[in-house]
């Protein structure tokens, strides 16, 4: 189930480069990764009062926050799926359950 969700990733990325005409490779990769998880922190800090308050609503806050974790989330896919790293044996290692077929019911 991950290496599908890494791959699905892996061509959503790829075709973003080829729309935008960017070279990417593992340092991009990186570098976007990064620049994801600072659009993640720029909406924390707003939310938490730390940052500029744009007069965002609260659901404008929540959307944003979503739609960073997910731009965070899919870049580490990405840059998982480069590595060619397996994902699942490392939730089990790290995180202890079986994220084998994360389609099961827990």
């Amino acid at each position: 189930m991950l290496k599908e969700l890494q791959a699905r990733f892996d061509k959503a990325s790829l075709s973003y480069c080829d729309i935008h005409g960017l070279e990417r490779d593992r340092d991009w990769v990186m570098l976007k990764l990064l620049e994801e998880i600072g659009e993640l922190t720029q909406v924390w800090n707003i939310k938490t009062g730390r940052g500029r308050d744009k007069g965002l609503s609260e659901q404008d806050l929540k959307t944003a926050m979503s739609d960073e974790i997910a731009d965070a989330l899919g870049m580490l896919l990405v840059l998982a799926d480069m590595h060619g790293l397996d994902l699942t044996d490392a939730i089990q290692r790290k995180w202890r359950f079986d994220a084998s077929d994360l389609t099961k019911p827990t």
